[in-house]
């Protein structure tokens, strides 16, 4: 299913979550590993001096220090590279998010990986309600899926079962449910389709009735059913469920109930200003939230 993975860490605590998703599917699905570690960001211009996101020291970079680093990576993960695993280290230097990308680019890979907020920048308040700025540049400009693994609970990744897919009936969900059901046929999973009825801006100022809000249920239901049932039969099991309420609570709450295994969500949400959006309002949410690995598609 994922022949090659990119595994972007800062290689400390703020990794180990995403890293243990990492190691684990690479295990289970004998795919080529790339650990990519961004040492940090040049002091000025393409200077080789950097500030190291670990030991917070001005170091000027040779290829003695790069050799260091990644003798350190091996060692901060040996416990996972003590069994079989076809992988390789990278180390560079520059902005994180352009850093990841350009090696996404060079490795073609077919999933990015990647853990929450290192707290390396001035984020402090912002970090524990949100998904930190690399997370959020990497998910908006990648060609290939982006898993993020933001939470402890989200980490003990097994063979999947069941996944749940998020839709907001846009384009980019369109595409979302493609992988989805790839993901679903190769691993012959169950696939629930939850649409979250967001009745917090149906109407402004005014407060839906129960008849109202239901009527909205069924119109989800039956726009789920001729979007994507016939798709759905394929598989072994699926199941199509629309609630209301706050999306991002809903979702993280369906999940949860479906024991999901995996959620997979479109980047943007189709109403989410294009000039404001940081993952997508309810994509950002529901990777700070969720008890699962969450899968962010954009194209």
């Amino acid at each position: 299913m994922f022949k090659k993975i990119l595994f972007a860490t800062s290689a400390t605590e703020a990794s180990d979550h995403a890293a243990r998703v990492a190691f684990n599917i690479a295990k289970t699905y004998q795919s080529n590993l790339n650990i990519f570690h961004v040492l940090g960001v040049p002091t000025r211009g393409y200077s080789q001096v950097v500030v190291d996101v670990k030991t917070k020291e001005r170091v000027d970079v040779d290829e003695d220090y790069t050799a260091w680093v990644t003798e350190e990576i091996k060692i901060y993960y040996e416990k996972y590279l003590d069994e079989p695993l076809d992988y390789t280290i990278d180390v560079a230097i520059g902005l994180p998010a352009r850093e990841i990308l350009r090696q996404a680019k060079t490795l073609q890979p077919d999933l990015i990986l990647i853990g929450g907020s290192t707290g390396d920048e001035d984020d402090i308040v912002y970090k524990k309600s949100s998904v930190g700025s690399t997370l959020q540049k990497v998910a908006k400009a990648a060609k290939c899926p982006v898993l993020i693994v933001n939470r402890p609970a989200a980490s003990f990744w097994g063979g999947l079962s069941n996944i749940v897919f998020g839709t907001d009936f846009s384009k980019t969900s369109d595409k979302a449910f493609d992988f989805a059901i790839k993901v679903a046929k190769a691993l012959d999973c169950e696939l629930s389709v939850f649409h979250a009825l967001d009745i917090t801006s149906l109407h402004t100022g005014k407060m839906l009735s129960q008849d109202e809000i239901e009527q909205q249920i069924r119109e989800c239901l039956r726009k789920i059913r001729s979007r994507y049932e016939s798709r759905l039969k394929e598989l072994k099991g699926y199941s199509m469920d629309v609630w209301e309420g706050i999306p991002f609570i809903e979702i993280v709450k369906y999940a949860r109930d479906k024991q999901a295994d995996l959620l997979i969500m479109a980047h943007h949400s189709r109403r989410a200003p294009s000039g404001d959006i940081k993952l997508g309002g309810n994509v950002e949410q529901v990777i700070v939230r969720a008890g699962c690995p969450v899968i962010s598609i954009n194209k």
